[in-house]
């Protein structure tokens, strides 16, 4: 069986300092005809779920810890069995959303994440969020950038637990010395390039 990324994108909202938007949430899952990976918890479990079909989730991977991606994280772990991984920096956000329930594993830096028949490599990249993190899957040919990459630039920093200057050397630091033709596959949006995004911000 072949490793592969499915891919579907849920609608809901999300809310930070006092403020709520509307967004729409990639959602990526890793692995092959037997068990896989879920990236983020956004929105929907239903749809989640159906993405999944009958395989076996082996873990739920939060790219960060921001409401409209693990806001459904408890529930999928529930209707799945799979442990809840995240990176133990960004344990002020993921309290803002699930007070007193705990996720089960720490993500840690250069740490790899085996599925399918491949490894994703955890990559942290703070800015963003603290805690944000990138998985690299050099036999996919892709990384999975959360909201640390999109297509056009850097993610948002105008928020709490949040800075321009840290994500911007994060991207720069951590991501750039992967291949040029890396596909990026975002949290929010369209598919981008490292070649391309490192040609827009230099």
């Amino acid at each position: 069986m072949t490793a592969r990324v499915d891919h579907t994108v849920t609608s809901g909202t999300f809310s930070l300092d006092g403020e709520t938007f509307d967004v729409d949430n990639n959602v990526w899952v890793v692995g092959d005809d037997a068990e896989c990976i879920v990236i983020d918890a956004p929105h929907s479990v239903e749809k989640i779920l159906d993405l999944v079909g009958g395989r076996t989730v082996t873990a739920i991977v939060c790219t960060h810890a921001h409401d409209d991606h693990v806001r459904y994280a408890p529930e999928l772990a529930e209707a799945t069995g799979a442990p809840i991984w995240l990176h133990p920096d960004d344990a002020q956000l993921w309290e803002l959303t699930h007070p007193g329930r705990a996720w089960d594993e720490d993500l840690a830096d250069g740490a790899q994440i085996e599925v399918g028949g491949i490894a994703l490599t955890v990559i942290h990249t703070p800015g963003h969020a603290p805690g944000g993190i990138c998985l690299y899957a050099p036999d996919l040919g892709c990384v999975f950038t959360g909201d640390t990459l999109f297509q056009g630039g850097p993610g948002a920093t105008g928020r709490s637990f949040s800075s321009r200057e840290v994500l911007e050397d994060s991207i720069r630091a951590r991501l750039y010395d992967l291949p040029e033709n890396t596909v990026v596959h975002t949290g929010h949006g369209d598919d981008t390039t490292i070649g391309a995004e490192k040609a827009a911000l230099g």
